[in-house]
Formats: structure tokens, C-alpha cells, sequence
């Protein structure tokens, strides 16, 4: 395996960091202390003074998978806790997309008619689920077979998502449906409020090539729960 690229972490202030947080206001959490505060809590390291951010997948545990093999997951990519992915088909998901906790990915289905079904017995299928880059799926969220969502797109915790989502869209609900777009920062588009990249980064907007198209902002108190 492949040795991990140490990432240069956001240069702020520790303290300033840490105020910023206990006060609901934007902050980063990827910063070596608050990664070695995490890594303290659960006992998981005796040197978490030295916490150091890569570029490799983050999957919080516990963590289901019924294979592992049939999981992709890019660079930059964070997962929270009690995440269940059913890869009976792969699920590929793009670099430095957020996913909350308690998140599941259920590519395998069965047939309907339950004489087919058979119980354990009966035969099984799937569709693929192709999660794109610097998306952000908020916590208790479920993909469905077949579902692909598209770049830089949000989905609001709780939601069951059905269908396809199309880059750069903001869905929630049950099933999930579009709530508005989301505006890239820097776009020029007058529909929408605009911010900072420090600022998109990290209230978890995503940010990329909107290939043209308008898109509207996610401000803090609008966007999903993690």
C-alpha cells in the first residue's frame, strides 16, 4: 500500500479555532489538535499530539460492509460513524466528499414477487451507486440501488434518495427531492449570496467546476444537519 501524502492543514489560530466551534460559528475541524482531541476521546492513540491529516480515506468505526472489495473511496473523503454500505454492486465515492454518521448505501435489492424471493434462499441483484467529488450526504441519510449524485451536491440528513441528483443541488426529504442549487463561490451568477473559499470550505459547500451553470449558495443556517 501506497504511503499516504501528509496534506498541508488550513494555517489558523488553535484557540481562535476552538472558540470558533464552541460557538456554532465556522470552523475547521481537520486541524492536527482537534484530530488529536478526537483521537483522545476514544482512546484510540496514545501519541495523538502528533495527528497528522492525508490525503487516504477517513472511516470512523464501527463501520458494515458485506464485502469491503466493491467500496471505492477517493482521496479526501470522510466518513462518520455506524455507516452501512450493502456493495453488492460497487459504491464509488468521490475525493473530499463529507458523509455524516449513521449514513447507509443499499446497492443490492430483491425481486418483488416473494415466491422468487424465497427468504435467504432466493436469488439476489443490484444496481451500482456512484457518490461524485466534494459532495456532502448529512447524517441518517440512505442511497438506494442505482443512485448516482451528482458533483458537489448536499443531501439533507434523514433523507431516503431515490433518484439521481444532478451536480451542484441541494435534496432532502423522503423521498428526497430538490430543495434549490447550490452557488459555487466566485460564480458569476447574481441569484445568489456569495462567499468566501475559506468560508464555503468550511461550512461544506462544495466547490469546484460548475461547467457554467448558476447555482445558489447553501449559508450556514440553510444547509442540512450533519
Amino acid at each position: 500500500m501506497r504511503a499516504p501524502n501528509i496534506v498541508t492543514a488550513p494555517n489558523v489560530d488553535p484557540e481562535e479555532n476552538l472558540e470558533r466551534m464552541r460557538k456554532g460559528e465556522l470552523y475547521y475541524a481537520f486541524v492536527p489538535d482537534l484530530i488529536a482531541e478526537r483521537k483522545r476521546h476514544f482512546g484510540m492513540s496514545e501519541e495523538g499530539d502528533d495527528a497528522q491529516l492525508t490525503d487516504l480515506p477517513i472511516v470512523e468505526v464501527p463501520v458494515k460492509m458485506d464485502y469491503g472489495y466493491n467500496v471505492k473511496l477517493g482521496k479526501g473523503v470522510y466518513v462518520n460513524s455506524n455507516s452501512t454500505w450493502i456493495d453488492t454492486c460497487e459504491i464509488s465515492v468521490g475525493e473530499r466528499t463529507l458523509i455524516g454518521p449513521n449514513c447507509s448505501f443499499y446497492s443490492g435489492t430483491h425481486p418483488l414477487d416473494p415466491t422468487i424471493r424465497n427468504g435467504t434462499r432466493g436469488p439476489e441483484s443490484g444496481k451500482p451507486i456512484t457518490i461524485g467529488e466534494d459532495c456532502w450526504l448529512g447524517g441518517n441519510s440512505t442511497i438506494l440501488p442505482g443512485v448516482t449524485i451528482g458533483k458537489g451536491s448536499t443531501v439533507g440528513a434523514g433523507s431516503v434518495v431515490t433518484k439521481d441528483v444532478p451536480p451542484y443541488h441541494c435534496v432532502a426529504g423522503n423521498p428526497a427531492r430538490i430543495i434549490r442549487k447550490i452557488e459555487v463561490a466566485g460564480a458569476d451568477d447574481s441569484g445568489g449570496e456569495e462567499v468566501g473559499a475559506d468560508e464555503a470550505e468550511a461550512s461544506g459547500a462544495g466547490a469546484g467546476d460548475n461547467e457554467g451553470e448558476g447555482v445558489q449558495v447553501l449559508a450556514g443556517e440553510d444547509a442540512p444537519t450533519v
